[in-house]
């Protein structure tokens, strides 16, 4: 496999690799990293490539588990999970900050999230992946990818309402 090949291939999801490393690992240095590290391990393997259906779901699967050993290891005691990617820009500010209050009290529901759940949510609701690929990925089956991801949905819609309901009868 040439260079020009191997970009071709990986390239176009580079960003999706990054996106889940950030979410997973929270700093922004740690994810470009985690993000390298994984470009790196597939070009030395450039040769076994084309071994698999799809190359994306596979370095997807090879990011989320470099991102789980990096926050097992002794050096990671200072990352955390987190999701901060929301902007709205043209709105007033009440609302903008209405709505960043919302985004980081989802932010903090999914922090509490099982870890399965959390992986399921950033793959399928940010990611767009679909249920095979994620079922692929997380080497599930692909109901139980469905009702994770409906326990997920479900605990942080009643947790976001009790929030914006506190004191409310």
């Amino acid at each position: 496999m040439t260079q020009t090949e191997f970009l071709n291939i990986v390239m176009p999801f580079k960003d999706k690799v990054f996106r889940l490393a950030k979410r997973l690992l929270v700093s922004t240095e740690e994810a470009e990293d985690a993000t390298q590290e994984v470009l790196l391990k597939l070009w030395n393997n450039k040769t076994k490539i084309q071994e698999y259906k799809n190359i994306e779901a596979f370095s997807m699967t090879m990011t989320k588990n470099f991102c789980f050993d990096k926050l097992k290891s002794k050096q990671a005691q200072n990352l955390k999970i987190v999701h901060s990617n929301y902007e709205e820009k043209g709105t007033p500010l009440q609302k903008q900050v209405e709505l960043n209050d919302s985004v980081n009290w989802v932010s903090k529901i999914i922090e509490d999230l099982p870890e399965q759940q959390k992986m399921i949510i950033q793959l399928r609701d940010i990611e767009e992946y679909d249920f095979d690929e994620i079922a692929k990925m997380l080497n599930m089956n692909n109901t139980a990818v469905r009702v994770n991801l409906s326990r997920a949905r479900k605990t942080i819609r009643e947790k976001l309402t009790n929030t914006h309901n506190y004191g409310i009868k």
